[in-house]
């Protein structure tokens, strides 16, 4: 290639490449406002990143992947927690985790209702922008105690647990374990199936025999009349049992989602069911 060969081949490289580059940057400005769920932004929304940013929130938490990785990232958090849920949690964080057990406790802010109402609706709206899976490995709220597996013996406040070894339909329990962790909102994301690690709800190491020792207390309120009732009336009805703690429910009202029921087929529900009967 001579020099004026190399001089068209420089020239025409360049003129493809940038006009490459705008045709990206116009076909980008016309996904934004689709992208950003621009089209929800209201006035609450702009109070609650207000509140984001007044109590500095980013100091701890990241959107987006931007932040201080300290806490976890709460791009998607509302798809993870409902607003009930989360409303309590800032009333008092103090009734959800131990700072003696979690090693570090989200400090209470002394939010005004408003304030909580805000910011729960600004971080509903994050959760509809197209982040297009960024960032791709968040630390999400369920940390490292939602690994699925069997649960070693352990000593609760209703006696000693242990995993049952898994029997009946093998193939229904390995697809209720793949529901456990990939339904959306995951069940992974509330609970863990380790014994004692408490999250948003709790453990379900030796739910089976847990559930035995509900419906013979006394103080059963729901319609079940075996364990595997009781777990999926757990599933598709949450609050026609609350489990005692003010950390699962408020107002009658437990803080698990109460559309598994529409969202899941029969076929889903028995599967899940079965994982979980496994567990005694």
């Amino acid at each position: 290639m001579n020099n004026r060969q190399a001089r068209h081949f420089a020239i025409a490289s360049t003129a493809i490449a940038a006009f490459i580059f705008l045709a990206l940057t116009v076909d980008s400005h016309r996904q934004f406002p689709e992208l950003t769920n621009e089209e929800n932004l209201t006035a609450e929304v702009s109070a609650g990143m207000d509140v984001w940013h007044k109590f500095n929130c980013i100091n701890c938490h990241t959107l987006f992947g931007e932040g201080a990785y300290y806490a976890p990232d709460l791009t998607k958090i509302t798809d993870l927690r409902g607003r009930p849920y989360l409303e309590a949690y800032m009333r008092d964080p103090g009734q959800f985790y131990d700072e003696q057990t979690h090693r570090r406790l989200m400090p209470k802010q002394d939010l005004t209702d408003e304030e909580i109402t805000n910011l729960v609706t600004f971080l509903e709206w994050v959760a509809r922008v197209d982040n297009q899976g960024w960032p791709p490995r968040p630390i999400y709220v369920t940390g490292g105690l939602t690994r699925a597996g069997a649960a070693a013996s352990v000593a609760g406040e209703t006696g000693e647990y242990a995993a049952r070894p898994v029997t009946g339909d093998d193939a229904a329990i390995a697809r209720g374990e793949n529901l456990f962790n990939t339904i959306a909102p995951a069940c992974n994301a509330c609970h863990s199936v380790q014994p004692g690690a408490d999250m948003a709800g709790p453990s379900l190491a030796g739910i089976a025999t847990r559930a035995e020792q509900v419906l013979a207390s006394g103080s059963y309120t729901g319609e079940a009349t075996d364990v595997e009732g009781y777990i999926r009336e757990s599933i598709v009805s949450p609050s026609a049992y609350l489990v005692p703690g003010p950390m699962y429910s408020a107002n009658g009202v437990s803080f698990m989602p109460s559309t598994y029921g529409q969202t899941l087929t029969e076929e889903q529900i028995d599967d899940l069911t079965a994982y979980l009967a496994s567990f005694r």
